[in-house]
């Protein structure tokens, strides 16, 4: 499958066939629908767009902004951008939405259009499914030659976003630029390669070195920032001597960071690290979503505060961090929220927090890290025929684990006196996807073959 509609947006790869891959007519489709939607739900007509470096971009973002003014829309573009810097863009405009072109950590073929409401936020479930519903049905209206929108360029965000980060009580510069970090940076040749080093330089970072971060769209590994694709940084830090890396994906939406020895931080203990140092000077909630490690939900405990878990989605923990008033929140592929500045995950407000943590501890970065105890999550998938109710499946799947703690706030997320296995379905293809958390990854390992084959017997 080429082509994803969902609630969420529209993703998929550029060329080929225009029935299953993202051709220019579903792009202005689907943007029309969207201008028409935000006309008449938020009665505004200012939309921001902005794209990552990825090639199809500016392209695409043509395609975007012009259908907009067709619709009456007026397009503030920021061109390059990040999806962190076009949601605070929005608030920023008292805009009535905003469209971020990237496919975030998919391959460089890809494309996407992400939408926002006027908060800066990803749409509802319910308004995906209006605005998904109009494009299919062709039910959008083209604006009269007088009434056509306009078009202005802003290309200022990134100082915005960096100076709102500086302002932030909880940053200290001082003792940042005291640390004298040595710092290497992995921006896969997207526009983190812009804004990264513009942030650390600010934050009195002067020992940069950078790699993969010019802005070309051609990807030197795969976007994913994963342990798997980052070996060039984590040579990278060792040779230097740095006192750490950091990795982001082509949106800047996910941080990954590697230690001054070469290995991983793990992508799970970024949120954790970052709550440690806002819990110790902030008490309140903690929200991540059911899929993350418990780690969160043991620290949080420890400073004698609350832990929610959310159903999996940026916008389901934006929704729960609301509900209970969070001071921290995210996802464990690295994505914090910190409400403070926005809700939205956002690696650069990540970096300036872990870097404030770190310098105020006196400790390195691998001395921080071993505060952590060491849990490990097995990943996995089983994809079915298009023919199994994966409903009914996951259903037995509950039945069979009855006299187990269950969770069906998102799938069956089922626990094993510690350890865990969550199970959901896909919204765009027919798999299930399966998390596992033990202490020991073996463990891990083993929970996830023994439900991957009870799944195999119940589908015989």
């Amino acid at each position: 499958m080429t082509l994803i509609s969902s609630i969420s947006g529209i993703r998929g790869t550029i060329g080929g066939n225009k029935a299953d891959s993202l051709s220019p007519d579903m792009i202005v489709r689907f943007s029309a629908a969207y201008a028409n939607w935000i006309i008449e739900k938020e009665n505004k007509q200012s939309i921001v767009i902005g794209r990552d470096a990825r090639i199809s971009g500016e392209m695409v973002s043509g395609l975007v902004s012009n259908t907009l003014i067709a619709c009456g829309v007026n397009v503030i573009d920021l061109g390059l951008s990040t999806t962190p810097t076009v949601e605070m863009a929005v608030i920023a405009e008292q805009a009535g939405g905003g469209i971020i072109i990237t496919a975030s950590h998919n391959p460089k073929q890809w494309n996407a259009l992400k939408l926002l409401n006027s908060k800066g936020e990803f749409i509802s479930d319910d308004d995906g499914r209006a605005i998904l519903l109009m494009a299919e049905s062709g039910d959008y209206q083209y604006t009269s030659v007088e009434k056509l929108g306009t078009y202005t360029c802003k290309s200022n965000y990134f100082d915005y976003h960096i100076q709102k980060i500086l302002d932030l009580a909880l940053v200290d510069i001082e003792a940042i630029k005291a640390a004298n970090f040595t710092i290497v940076v992995d921006a896969v040749n997207s526009t983190g390669g812009l804004v990264v080093p513009a942030l650390l330089k600010a934050l009195g970072v002067h020992n940069i070195h950078e790699i993969n971060c010019e802005p070309n769209g051609k990807f030197a590994h795969n976007p994913e920032p994963l342990p798997e694709h980052l070996s060039m940084l984590s040579n990278e830090v060792k040779h230097r001597n740095a006192h750490l890396g950091i990795a982001v994906d082509p949106d800047v939406d996910r941080l990954a960071l590697v230690k001054g020895n070469g290995d991983f931080f793990d992508e799970e203990y970024t949120l954790v690290a970052v709550a440690d140092y806002i819990l110790q000077n902030k008490a309140g909630a903690t929200v991540s979503n059911l899929s993350s490690s418990k780690s969160l939900k043991e620290l949080t405990l420890k400073y004698e505060c609350e832990h929610f878990s959310s159903a999996v989605g940026e916008v389901n923990v934006v929704k729960m961090m609301k509900e209970k008033n969070a001071v921290i929140g995210g996802e464990g592929n690295g994505g914090i929220i910190y409400p403070e500045l926005h809700y939205g995950r956002d690696a650069l407000v990540g970096i300036a927090l872990f870097l404030t943590y770190l310098a105020k501890s006196k400790k390195s970065i691998e001395q921080l890290r071993a505060n952590y105890p060491n849990y490990y999550i097995s990943k996995n998938k089983v994809e079915l025929d298009e023919k199994v109710d994966i409903t009914k499946v996951l259903a037995d799947i509950k039945e069979k684990y009855k006299n187990y703690p269950i969770n069906t706030i998102d799938g069956v997320k089922i626990d094993f006196d510690g350890d865990w296995i969550h199970l959901r379905k896909s919204n765009t293809e027919p798999i299930i996807r399966i998390y596992a958390e033990s202490n020991s990854l073996t463990t891990a390992e083993n929970l996830a073959k023994k439900v991957i084959s009870d799944i195999s017997t119940l589908i015989k």
